[in-house]
């Protein structure tokens, strides 16, 4: 290593795991990567999947803090003194209590088991009332709509939702949580070693696009507004903030604990926190007019526009838009599926159930074979499905499914929706029924697209990111199909931790701007699916019937709802 080389860490924290990246800053090459898989999480403690409640506890993520970082230090051999910048970034939103110091409150005496003491994590929709409630007020209490720039729907899955829902449910932790804070600026507080919460520098990308903050009404939302849902968030607002800041820049640096603990100094730069899709659009490249599609277990969809483009117009029914989440100067845009890859997960889980239920029992294997068995299942599985569901011809006798087993994220946020699948006959198998749920994601993607478009936000370019874009050629090229326009994917394994990374490089002084920090760092690109013009007019009535049936569907939980409340 030469002396004059400079080197960032981005720390991207998934649902599963944390994963650190080390890079060159004068070139983005990586030099050391490390994964972490949250033990809690992954034992399932602290969650009940039939509620839709989905706590972690942040021990999962301080430990593997410790554990990934100290790891990239150690296996790439550069100079603790040569680490220049690191910035977080988190899922979203993903709130967590904490008392004054910032210590989250399930770490405090008698609070160590309780999950509505840990994170909220964002798949979490047990807020579903109160988030209702929050969008019923924002139309009716007669001043500002605080959910404009929200899309003008506020989801169970966002920040005001999920703290309503906790302090009426358990008055112990309404009681003792002095203030809330996102995931992501939890870890950068905890880096920065500051003994009080008000001394943290809050993301101004989970402010926005989750907390109702912006500009217009100078902040959050005011008391007169939040005292009509519980006398609470009132008082908790005046221990929230009221400033917001972009991850280019600086929060502190490293204090000395941390500084021990992670083998670098207390001079390295820790930048604001974001989310974990909007630096994988930055990880990406992302530019004006392109669409950065993060997908994984669920997908974001982000894009920027300036704001000469938007001129004012609050863009319906879409995760926000906030000057600055992404690239400071231009509005961010997000939109995104509650469920992408967790729609296959699901139908994946079904299908195995008798391997994890039946073959247990089986006196003919030994308990070596029975593992063995389970696992080559397992691995072979989804791609055995794809290989079979590509050769499946198009036509009007296939399945339509919805991608809405996790409620629906956008356009129009309604996570009390859930799938359904029609056109089932004798016929249909195991890869059938596979085709027409990949076909209900990418219908999902299409109709992202089309409201985008529709709101006056041109798409030149898609971009995929993650772990389905890299590992499913099947999907990105029916993906490719559906939306009728090339996709390029990305070739980084870690491309929110890269973005992360260039936004610590900024932080630090090592450029200018995001956009010129990004022309060197982002990654490049290792494929693009160009569309297949008869699969394109093939897939137009599957795409019609999809609409059809979520049309059904909505007429029909919509009438539910009216005579469950009735």
């Amino acid at each position: 290593m030469t002396e004059d080389k400079n080197y960032v860490i981005g720390l991207d924290y998934g649902s599963d795991s944390v994963r650190a990246v080390l890079i060159d800053a004068a070139n983005g090459r990586e030099l050391a990567s490390e994964v972490y898989w949250y033990p809690r999480w992954k034992a399932g403690r602290y969650c009940d999947p039939a509620r839709n409640q989905f706590r972690q506890h942040p021990l999962d993520h301080i430990e593997g803090l410790e554990t990934t970082v100290r790891a990239v230090v150690t296996n790439s051999g550069v100079e603790p003194r040569r680490v220049r910048g690191i910035c977080v970034d988190t899922t979203g939103s993903s709130p967590v209590p904490v008392t004054r110091a910032g210590t989250p409150l399930c770490l405090e005496p008698g609070m160590e088991e309780n999950p509505n003491a840990m994170m909220v994590l964002w798949k979490d929709h047990t807020a579903l009332a109160e988030a209702e409630e929050i969008n019923a007020l924002a139309r009716s209490w007669g001043g500002e709509d605080y959910t404009r720039y929200e899309g003008g729907i506020y989801s169970s899955e966002w920040f005001w939702a999920k703290i309503l829902h906790v302090i009426r449910e358990d008055a112990a932790v309404r009681e003792r949580a002095y203030s809330w804070v996102e995931h992501c600026d939890l870890m950068t507080h905890l880096l920065t070693g500051h003994s009080d919460i008000a001394e943290l520098k809050r993301s101004r990308c989970a402010a926005g696009h989750k907390a109702m903050w912006h500009e217009d009404w100078d902040g959050l939302p005011p008391r007169d507004f939040l005292v009509r849902l519980h006398p609470h968030l009132a008082e908790l607002r005046d221990r929230l903030y009221r400033d917001t800041y972009t991850s280019d820049t600086a929060a502190g640096h490293l204090s000395p604990e941390w500084a021990g603990r992670l083998g670098l100094t207390t001079d390295t730069v820790v930048a604001v926190g974001t989310f974990d899709a909007h630096a994988g659009a930055i990880g990406a490249g992302i530019t004006e007019n392109c669409l950065v599609r993060v997908m994984g277990t669920s997908t974001c969809d982000m894009m920027v526009a300036s704001p000469e483009v938007l001129d004012g117009h609050a863009v319906r029914g879409i995760c926000g838009q906030v000057d600055g989440s992404i690239i400071p100067g231009m509005i961010g845009l997000e939109a995104g599926q509650s469920a992408f890859g967790d729609v296959l997960a699901w139908f994946k889980s079904v299908l195995l159930w008798p391997t994890r239920e039946l073959l247990p029992a089986s006196d003919w294997l030994s308990d070596e074979q029975r593992q063995r068995l389970a696992d080559d299942l397992d691995g072979a599985l989804i791609r055995t499905l794809s290989d079979r569901a590509a050769a499946l011809p198009l036509s009007d006798q296939l399945p339509t499914a919805l991608d809405w087993v996790n409620g629906r994220r956008t356009p129009d946020a309604d996570q009390s929706l859930k799938s359904a699948i029609m056109n089932i006959s004798l016929g249909t198998g195991a890869p059938e029924l596979f085709q027409a749920l990949v076909h209900a994601i990418c219908f999902g993607s299409r109709k992202i697209v089309e409201r985008f478009e529709s709101e006056g936000v041109r798409i030149d370019k898609v971009i995929g990111i993650g772990g389905v874009a890299r590992k499913s050629p099947y999907i990105m090229q029916t993906l490719a199909n559906v939306l009728d326009r090339p996709i390029a994917v990305a070739t980084s394994d870690y491309a929110p931790a890269l973005g992360a990374a260039i936004y610590a490089a900024v932080a630090a002084g090592l450029y200018p701007d995001i956009l010129t920090a990004s022309a060197r760092l982002a990654s490049r690109y290792e494929a693009e699916y160009q569309p297949d013009p008869e699969q394109v007019r093939q897939l137009r009535p599957l795409f019609r019937r999809y609409e059809a049936l979520g049309q059904f569907v909505e007429e029909q939980t919509s009438a539910t709802h009216v005579a469950q409340t009735a």
